[in-house]
């Protein structure tokens, strides 16, 4: 079958540079698991380098060129491929046992890729793969910088974050406008958070929606409790907030 055309709709730039697509495979280190979902393979360019590494590689394509493509130059079985939106995707019913996840992910919908990792947490002990560079510095951006976020505290939350390499545009057919980063996320041994997770996802949202405004305004709407209304973290803005500093601040609400 002849190469598969990238798709504009789908928000698909395949990598060419086997040496850079290579370092990002390897980038799993498998730990503690032996099965690997790869999200948007395209031609299989990662693929071909996860495939001898692990016991079992499940891809997920929305593409019906790139599933025949996949099935046929790297011969990955049809009950390996799932087709379609990983959005979508029951992950804790399609699988059953833990998973590392990968890929070159679509640009348009990488950050609502982490956020559905997040909400599966205890299936997936490591994630890594190539976004946005902007989007990669957020993910793994400290208190304190302007790339700090929503995305960098909830996934604080649950995972040691490293920002690996950058990729330029030339790298890719077709070349994208933009720069690439590769980042990788380990679980970490405890991961449990001490109030409900989707309270301290409202506390970080809240918060980070009206960043130029102190914690005291923003989080007024939440109904701040009388003993902390005082407390000197709500003189001060969300972005120089630490993890733990919003656990406390949910912690006070739920108390």
């Amino acid at each position: 079958m002849t190469k598969v055309k990238a798709k504009k709709h789908l928000g698909q730039h395949f990598l060419k540079n086997e040496f850079v697509a290579k370092q990002i495979a390897t980038s799993l280190r498998g730990k503690g698991y032996d099965t690997v979902v790869e999200v948007g393979p395209g031609m299989g360019v990662l693929t071909q380098f996860l495939l001898p590494n692990f016991k079992e590689v499940h891809v997920v394509e929305i593409d019906r060129e790139s599933v025949e493509y996949l099935h046929q130059n790297l011969e990955i079985p049809f009950h390996r491929i799932i087709e379609g939106d990983f959005l979508k995707l029951k992950l804790d019913q399609v699988f059953k046992k833990p998973f590392g996840l990968i890929g070159n992910y679509p640009y348009n919908i990488s950050s609502q890729i982490i956020f559905k990792a997040l909400e599966n947490v205890a299936l997936i002990p490591e994630i890594s793969g190539m976004f946005q560079k902007e989007v990669a510095e957020r993910i793994v951006a400290e208190p304190g910088s302007k790339t700090y976020g929503i995305i960098s505290v909830l996934t604080e939350v649950f995972y040691h974050r490293e920002y690996l390499f950058t990729v330029e545009p030339h790298e890719f057919n077709p070349p994208p406008k933009v720069r690439s980063g590769v980042i990788r996320l380990t679980r970490k041994e405890n991961y449990d958070l001490p109030v409900p997770w989707p309270l301290f996802k409202t506390v970080v949202k809240v918060a980070f929606n009206q960043r130029r405004k102190t914690l005291r305004n923003s989080l007024k709407s939440l109904g701040l409790p009388e003993e902390i209304k005082e407390h000197k973290l709500l003189t001060l803005r969300a972005e120089q907030l630490s993890l733990q500093d919003f656990i406390f601040i949910a912690q006070s609400l739920h108390a």
